[in-house]
């Protein structure tokens, strides 16, 4: 098979490799789609949590192409994305060889089956979706009056689309691509501001904006500016959700903006019992994936395709590897 390789820091190969053969409880996926994660960047430029060679990908969809022994032969076939956490421990993309490959293993017990007719480069995106759901769940908020979302990438978007559709009347998204911004309004934010013609500090430039605050902030742009300015931007007995990835940042806020105001500060981590919610609302369309879709390029294109990613377009979300060409 044909695997797209982390060989170095920043360094990868396409690479001919042995066919993984499926062990007990296993499956063995024919990648049709896997999209390209800002966390797929963080590890190929090394991580403490995977060395070299690895093979990322983690928001795949595919077709069971073998079933180890105990797993049920009529899988194969079936057109199925999947929860990456292991029972074995680690993650598919991770610690184990992920989508960057035409085959790769995964558990049979983390498979949900589509319907042939979604198109795979949509439902690689269940996947972070689900970890949006998961993330909705925890914030409890589903038909607060005001949210407050900082970040326009996928995770931020995709948390607009999730409160909109789950009633909150008004979502604020702080961005800083016009592209990606144009596309927050079109999904239905009431109002959309880059966060660089705010000015300083942000948190105070909020509030002098919208004096009442948020009774809900997420966080998903991964930057320490932004978690302090959430605080601010809060409103009285509010909730902050983090949702972003940081790596070893430091935020400094005052404490007492979250004992005064009695906010609630909570943190959102992987998937965790979203996948069927997070299905339902793929396959229903009502939460608009495809639009999130900007770029599709056969995988052995890798090398432009993290081009793309890397020239920050304002009007490029998510680039897509598709295995299939």
């Amino acid at each position: 098979m044909r695997a797209i390789v982390n060989i170095g820091r920043g360094l990868l190969q396409l690479r001919e490799l042995p066919l993984p053969q499926p062990g007990p409880g296993q499956v063995r996926i024919h990648t049709a789609a896997c999209a390209i994660c800002a966390t797929d960047l963080k590890l190929i430029s090394g991580s403490d949590r995977v060395g070299f060679p690895a093979i990322p990908g983690h928001e795949w969809s595919g077709t069971v192409d073998a079933t180890g022994p105990d797993v049920d032969a009529s899988l194969t076939g079936a057109f199925v994305v999947g929860e990456n956490v292991l029972s074995i421990g680690g993650e598919v993309g991770f610690e184990h060889p992920g989508a960057y490959a035409e085959y790769f293993l995964t558990e049979a017990s983390r498979l949900y089956e589509m319907p042939p007719s979604l198109d795979p480069a949509v439902a690689c995106l269940i996947e972070p979706l689900a970890v949006c759901v998961h993330a909705q769940r925890r914030l409890a908020a589903s038909t607060q009056e005001r949210a407050l979302i900082f970040g326009d990438g996928g995770i931020g978007l995709l948390m607009l689309a999730l409160l909109r559709a789950a009633g909150t009347q008004k979502v604020v998204v702080i961005g800083g691509r016009r592209g990606r911004l144009r596309l927050a309004s079109e999904l239905g934010a009431a109002a959309v501001h880059d966060y660089r013609e705010l000015g300083t500090p942000l948190g105070h430039a909020i509030r002098t904006l919208y004096r009442d605050g948020f009774s809900s902030v997420v966080e998903a742009s991964g930057a320490p500016i932004a978690l302090a300015g959430a605080f601010q931007a809060a409103a009285p007995n509010g909730t902050v959700l983090v949702i972003g990835d940081y790596d070893y940042a430091q935020a400094t806020f005052v404490w007492n903006d979250l004992v005064h105001r009695e906010l609630t500060l909570v943190g959102s981590n992987a998937s965790a019992g979203a996948w069927p919610a997070a299905i339902s609302l793929a396959v229903s369309s009502a939460v608009p994936l495809k639009r999130l879709v900007s770029v599709v390029l056969p995988a052995v294109d890798f090398a432009h395709a993290l081009t793309v990613i890397r020239a920050e377009r304002d009007d490029v979300v998510k680039v897509v590897l598709d295995w299939r060409a």
